[in-house]
This record gives structure tokens, C-alpha cells and sequence, in this order.
């Protein structure tokens, strides 16, 4: 297994085709019966919206990834529609799943989360589109942050310097990527991890995914020790 890729596929395609199709038949459907039977509206805009609903999502699954993880001996990549980030065994410090307190009990959430042991590496690879893309899904995460920190002012401080120049161990970043830096350290700080692989449409059980990463990247870490 050491000398192996391993990839890891979404079920997040599944009916992508069907779903394009029946949305494309369906919009024209509607467009039809629009321009030639007028007393039938209601049904025509029934079937143009359902069909429009149905080809968005179709198309938007056409275009995810169909790997999202490969792990090899160099690391693991995270393969994302606006592109691919690779992180090395050697920097990940923990991997584990997203829990976060809520009164007395534990919520985990479909989320893998990586602790880096340096985000410099990740800042120098990352694409300004990529690091865009990532911005905008962490919304959700953004919002957790906030439910569980009692400091508001610790997270309005994060807010006004978010556009701000950032330095890391000596290494200056601008734009897009202090903005993802700064979203990472942020991220860290009240939940726990730099970076989130979201789980809810991989193959795999939460726990067992967990489980075949730290034993792969376990293997890996033995092999270059050797």
C-alpha cells in the first residue's frame, strides 16, 4: 500500500447525466408550450422551472471533480472544480473530524479537518482561483467560528484586517492569499484546523476515511524514516 496511489471518488456525480438531460428536455418542454399553447401557463412555467432547476444541478455535477482525495507518498491532494491542492504528510500535525461543542454535547460535522504544522507551503501552492473558490464555501465554517467564540472582539478584529498584508514566519503575503491565510489561522483558532475536506458525498463512512488517512500517511511517514 506504501507504494500505492489511492484515490478517493465522490458520489457527488451520481445522475449528472440524467440530471442534465431531463433538465434540458423539460426547459425545452416548457418553452414549448409557452409559444404554442398559451392557455396552459401555468403548466408551461411549471415544467421551464423545474427543467432550469434540474439543468443547473446537473451541469453543476458535470463539473466537480470525480477524485476529490489522492494519497500518495508525497502527500495528499485535495482535487476541487477550481483546481487541486497537495499538502505533505510531513506538515500535517493532526487529522481528524470537525466537532464542535454545542451546550454539553459534541456535534461533529461533515467536515475532514487538517492541521497544518506550517501554512506557508500551502500559501506558496495555492492558486489565487482556488483560494477564491475555498473563501466562499467557508462561509458555514465562518459562521460555526463565530457561534462558538465568546471573544466578538477577537473575531471583529479578524474582520478588519482580513484585506490587510500578512507575514508568516518571515514570508509576506498580499491579496487573495493573506486572505486565505488569514481565513486558516482564524479557522485554526476556534475550531481546531487550517484546512476542511467536506465528507458528505465520499464513499466512505466519516470515521473510516479518518481511519485509511492516518494509516496511510502512518505508512508514509515510516517509509521516509527508513
Amino acid at each position: 500500500m506504501s507504494n500505492e496511489s489511492v484515490a478517493i471518488r465522490t458520489l457527488g456525480k451520481r445522475n449528472a447525466l440524467t440530471l442534465t438531460i431531463v433538465g434540458a428536455l423539460f426547459v425545452l418542454l416548457g418553452l414549448c408550450l409557452f409559444v404554442s399553447w398559451r392557455e396552459s401557463f401555468i403548466v408551461a412555467l411549471v415544467c421551464f422551472s423545474a427543467g432550469a432547476v434540474a439543468l443547473v444541478l446537473g451541469i453543476a455535477k458535470q463539473i466537480e471533480p470525480e477524485v476529490i482525495l489522492r494519497l500518495d507518498a508525497q502527500g495528499m491532494v485535495f482535487f476541487h472544480r477550481r483546481g487541486q491542492l497537495q499538502v505533505s504528510w510531513q506538515n500535517i500535525q493532526r487529522l481528524d473530524l470537525l466537532r464542535v461543542q454545542r451546550g454539553v454535547d459534541w456535534l461533529t460535522l461533515p467536515y475532514l479537518g487538517i492541521k497544518l504544522k506550517a501554512i506557508n507551503p500551502v500559501l506558496d501552492t495555492i492558486s489565487p482561483r482556488l483560494a477564491t473558490g475555498l473563501l466562499a464555501e467557508q462561509r458555514a465554517l465562518v459562521m460555526t467560528a463565530v457561534a462558538n467564540d465568546d471573544e466578538l472582539q477577537s473575531l471583529e478584529h479578524y474582520l478588519s484586517a482580513e484585506f490587510e498584508p500578512l507575514v508568516v514566519n518571515g514570508d509576506r503575503y498580499r491579496g487573495l492569499l493573506a486572505m486565505f491565510g488569514r481565513r486558516c489561522l482564524m479557522l485554526d483558532k476556534y475550531l481546531g484546523f487550517h484546512l476542511y475536506i467536506p465528507v458528505e458525498f465520499l464513499p466512505l463512512a466519516p470515521e473510516q476515511l479518518l481511519r485509511q488517512l492516518r494509516e496511510y500517511r502512518q505508512q508514509q511517514l515510516l517509509a521516509l524514516d527508513k
